[in-house]
């Protein structure tokens, strides 16, 4: 009787010893499949994007006749810089060119500074550009002739996204806009940033 007590005494033990490795082996898939999870969302780096505002306000709006063309425009507009990751990212100043045709008509200036975490820092800056480096002007009497003005704008802002205050990325955003003024309404027409 005592021999068979005993065998019962050892097979419990040894089912709760199966019992408690199973539930380890449980914990430890479960605790891997989180931190899997967590490494593809949370500690994934993506790369900030970098656009101009659709709310421009125009200071300074003279341009010239198809016969004489020319322009000479000062607007105010906000910068968006979007941050999508869990951790902020901080960015060097950086020098925003506008351009006609591909020849530089104006740069300003966006200042250091911080996005946070999954949100928009928007930068209000205030852009004058003309015509006065522009070599041929053939083009833009036609533009003008046809009441609309096309400029372009772009930007590469450097800096790096902290995540958990311990890891840092390397991340650069690039902008690069066109927008289609209506000369007439003194508006913007259409803006489409890449």
């Amino acid at each position: 009787m005592a021999e068979y007590g005993t065998l019962t005494s050892d097979e419990l033990r040894r089912k709760k010893r199966i019992k408690l490795t199973i539930y380890i082996a449980a914990f430890a898939v479960f605790q891997t499949i989180v931190i899997l999870v967590f490494a593809l969302t949370v500690m994934r780096v993506k790369t900030p994007k970098v656009r101009l505002g659709t709310n421009i306000t125009f200071q300074n709006f003279n341009t010239g006749t198809q016969a004489s063309p020319s322009f000479d425009l000062s607007f105010t507009t906000q910068v968006g810089i979007k941050n999508t990751n869990f951790g902020p990212y901080k960015y060097d100043s950086t020098i925003a060119t506008f351009m006609y045709q591909g020849v530089t008509i104006g740069q300003v200036t966006i200042p250091k500074g911080k996005a946070g975490l999954r949100s928009t820092k928007k930068v209000t800056v205030i852009v004058k550009v003309n015509s006065n480096a522009l070599s041929s002007t053939t083009g833009l009497g036609s533009e003008l002739g046809a009441g609309v003005l096309t400029l372009n704008g772009q930007a590469k802002l450097s800096g790096k996204v902290e995540l958990m205050f311990v890891m840092k990325k390397k991340k650069s955003a690039e902008m690069n806009c066109s927008m289609t003024i209506d000369l007439s309404s003194k508006a913007i027409q259409s803006m489409i940033c890449e």
